[in-house]
């Protein structure tokens, strides 16, 4: 699925279009269902067992805070110190700055494949797609964005990007694209999940030996030591970072962290809130280049792509404390109900609906309309392990998109300023009052209009009343 610079999907509709597909597929529906309350359920377990798991939030919320107050100050501290330790920092403004950058390293070292670690950041800004067109093979090497990859789809979900497939489905794409990528799935594959990951390790096990080149992002980055951190849970991430001869590592600005006593805060968060486990299986962290272990090359790409427009925005800004743990998709009754591909971004669900906003703008019809994807429950609130408040960020943005105009929304302004008229004048009111009570038999079950029909097509309107209440108290209150 091919992405503009700017990371959106090709071709996407608004949100309400592409939700109203989602919610009629009962198979999607199913397996979103299943598999966001087994994770959210297990995360629940895995918080309970911490007494001071709120100590742990309000801690990660205000390292994130200060960290992006002075965020210029921590990143010229972690240039300099990936410098010391044997790195090459490049700074890309944008999507098209970062692609360029990475590109040419890959050339620079002659090879024509890379193998990834899993990342938002490089999805963001459509690099596997860049690199293709350039004559450059990336293979996802991650289980989940495996088959997306290889079923030539798009991922749905942060934590587990192939949610949205069953097994059979995996099985199917599997013996049908292994081939054409590598190593072919084994004769007779069953959809038994033991079978399926044995056909995965063994088809990307000769990528990680051939290959020369790797390509990650980062959980975080410590400003302290130029230290970079991975964690995963499969361990192809630890045979990406340590394999290749040269490594490049796109990652937001906003990742960093001040000093390494931070981690003790997000390491206890993070994997709890995203795998429900107390620690991920694989945690890598690497400082520059070693003459005796791993990559003898280190590139560190830092990406603004938006996230600068987002630090100016003092109720927005709080977006860029994510920690990509993924606990407020499994918890939202419209993400488990529409899906991740309905968000046209890579970044789904509630934290997609305030990120990517902010990042691409409202210019587009679907980004204008994801800060409207949500019912403002505020369960994604609660189990925000930075304690982002994303239902303030959602209204803060409706009202950005409002102010920007649109047909829609000017007819909603001309419409609040008739009432507003109506309700400053009583004799009026009570004149509308009587002829609508008078005319109640001719009234629709539906609003007319596009706008006023999507409202209405699943809620009949409220009856009216014989009489207005205004009659009826001088009737029977003298």
């Amino acid at each position: 699925m091919s992405e503009t610079s700017g990371g959106t999907f090709v071709g996407m509709p608004a949100f309400p279009e592409a939700a109203r597909a989602a919610v009629g597929d009962a198979t999607l529906r199913a397996t979103l269902r299943h598999a966001t309350h087994t994770i959210r359920d297990k995360r629940a377990r895995a918080v309970a067992e911490l007494d001071d798991w709120a100590e742990l939030r309000q801690a990660g919320k205000e390292i994130k805070d200060r960290t992006l107050r002075h965020l210029d100050e921590h990143l010229l501290r972690l240039e300099e110190a990936v410098t010391a330790a044997g790195g090459t920092v490049h700074w890309a403004a944008d999507a098209a700055e970062a692609n360029r950058i990475v590109t040419d390293l890959v050339r620079a070292t002659g090879e024509t494949e890379v193998v990834k670690v899993k990342s938002m950041a490089t999805q963001e800004i459509g690099l596997n797609e860049h690199l293709e067109a350039e004559g450059i093979a990336a293979y996802e090497t991650d289980l989940a964005e495996l088959i997306v990859q290889l079923g030539d789809d798009r991922p749905s979900h942060i934590l587990v990007p192939a949610i949205h497939r069953n097994r059979a489905e995996i099985r199917d794409i599997f013996r049908e694209k292994m081939g054409s990528w590598g190593r072919p799935a084994p004769e007779g594959l069953s959809d038994t999940p033991a079978e399926l990951a044995e056909a995965a390790r063994l088809h990307l096990r000769e990528k990680f030996l051939r290959a020369k080149v790797g390509i990650s992002g980062a959980n975080f980055m410590v400003a302290e030591t130029g230290t970079l951190v991975v964690v995963e849970s499969e361990g192809n991430g630890r045979m990406c970072l340590t394999l290749p001869e040269t490594l490049i590592s796109v990652v937001g600005v906003e990742k960093v962290v001040p000093a390494w006593r931070d981690l003790e805060v997000f390491l206890q968060t993070l994997p709890r809130s995203s795998t429900a486990e107390r620690m991920n299986p694989y945690t890598s962290m690497w400082t520059g280049t070693s003459d005796d272990d791993g990559p003898s090359a280190f590139h560190l790409v830092l990406l603004d792509n938006g996230r600068t427009d987002a630090l100016a925005d003092e109720v927005g800004r709080q977006a860029l404390r994510c920690i990509r743990c993924s606990a407020c998709l499994n918890v939202c009754p419209v993400y488990e109900r529409a899906g991740g591909h309905a968000y046209g971004s890579v970044y789904p669900g509630p934290i997609g609906a305030i990120l990517t906003p902010q990042l691409r703008g409202t210019v587009s019809e679907v980004d204008a309309s994801l800060p409207y994807a949500s019912s403002l429950c505020g369960a994604c609130y609660e189990v925000c392990p930075v304690a982002i408040d994303i239902p303030e960020v959602l209204v803060h943005l409706r009202e950005r998109v409002a102010a920007e105009g649109g047909k829609g929304h000017r007819l909603e302004r001309a419409a609040i300023r008739a009432s507003s008229w109506v309700l400053d004048h009583p004799t009026v009111l009570a004149a509308g009052e009587r002829i609508a009570s008078a005319t109640r038999a001719l009234h629709p079950k539906r609003l007319p209009g596009p706008g006023a029909r999507q409202w209405s097509a699943h809620r009949d309107l409220p009856e009216l009343p014989a009489e207005s209440f205004r009659d009826w108290w001088r009737k029977n209150r003298r």
